[in-house]
């Protein structure tokens, strides 16, 4: 679609009538023919069918493309930190067709438009990037592309072009850079998820050590508990009980009470499943014993506590 220079002998048609000899042109659809008269311009000529007269000079001198036109420009620049890159900006642009005398500026003025694009691109990157770090080129695509398409409207309007569009299509370091920078982004993730789990670990024991605190200090209020209501039951029924027999002491109660509650120990042992062998005194003389061995623990917490008094 680049304007061309070509003969009128390869894009006209003779025509051979009654009237003598003429010639025509068929312009297709998206382009402009030039027309020149002994090597001047004459007139453009667009889509359609023209009368060109070559026996007064007239001839196609070339064609000019007003569709919209895509250049790919790979630029290979460095970095400021000194890495370089591979940058590829596309570059969209037209002829302002509907203005004759852009259109005979952009046939006329510039040979090789691409060429001249391909020239400011490269400018401006090679002026741009060198001012930016690796890290923050990536982020800095639509500025880089805003600088080229400024630079390229004003330098293209001038031959009759105007630029659509700018993108900076690609940014490729070398393969080295590449896979230094995937293996730091990797380290990086590998340290925040060692936190995260070191975190999650610390968490764990600490409600686990809250928990098990928890529950002894639970289990202890519930003994303590017990025992109360163990003390405050002793003291009823012994309490009942010298009131309902005379002559009783509360001596006696208690033993009577801690045999029923041995034999009542005797009675689970035997009966519940799953439970391990355990050798205690059977014989009628083991409460007596154990009555005697409670009485004697009591005395010497007793005196013990006397002799810190005095």
């Amino acid at each position: 679609h680049e304007v061309a220079h070509r003969r009128a002998t390869t894009t006209t048609t003779d025509m051979t009538g009654a009237t003598g000899c003429c010639c025509f042109t068929c312009v297709p659809t998206g382009t402009v023919q030039v027309i020149q008269q002994c090597g001047k311009f004459a007139f453009f000529a667009r889509e359609g069918c023209h009368f060109v007269n070559p026996f007064i000079g007239q001839a196609v001198a070339g064609t000019v493309s007003t569709r919209v036109q895509s250049l790919d420009v790979s630029v290979e620049t460095k970095t400021k930190d000194n890495v370089f890159v591979m940058i590829v900006v596309s570059t969209q642009y037209q002829v302002l067709s509907m203005d004759e005398t852009r259109l005979y500026d952009a046939f006329y003025k510039l040979t090789d438009s691409k060429a001249q694009i391909r020239s400011y691109v490269f400018d401006v990157v090679r002026s741009t990037v060198p001012r930016i770090k690796l890290d923050d080129v990536f982020e800095s695509k639509e500025e880089i592309a805003q600088s080229v398409k400024e630079l390229l409207s004003k330098s293209m309007e001038g031959f009759g072009y105007q630029i659509m569009n700018t993108l900076v299509t690609d940014i490729a370091p070398d393969a080295r850079v590449k896979q230094a920078m995937n293996e730091i982004n990797a380290a990086q993730r590998a340290r925040v998820a060692a936190q995260d789990r070191a975190e999650a670990d610390k968490i764990m024991v600490v409600k686990a050590a809250e928990a098990d605190a928890e529950s002894k200090y639970l289990a202890g209020t519930g003994m303590a508990r017990q025992r109360q209501a163990i003390i405050a039951g002793l003291r009823e029924s012994v309490v009942d009980f010298q009131e309902s027999v005379d002559g009783i002491s509360s001596k006696d109660v208690l033993e009577m009470m801690m045999m029923t509650q041995y034999f009542d120990t005797m009675k689970e042992v035997g009966t519940q499943g799953g439970n391990s062998t355990i050798f205690v005194p059977s014989g009628p003389g083991a409460v007596a014993e154990a009555s005697r061995d409670i009485r004697m623990g009591l005395m010497q917490g007793q005196a013990a506590q006397i002799g810190r008094g005095a």
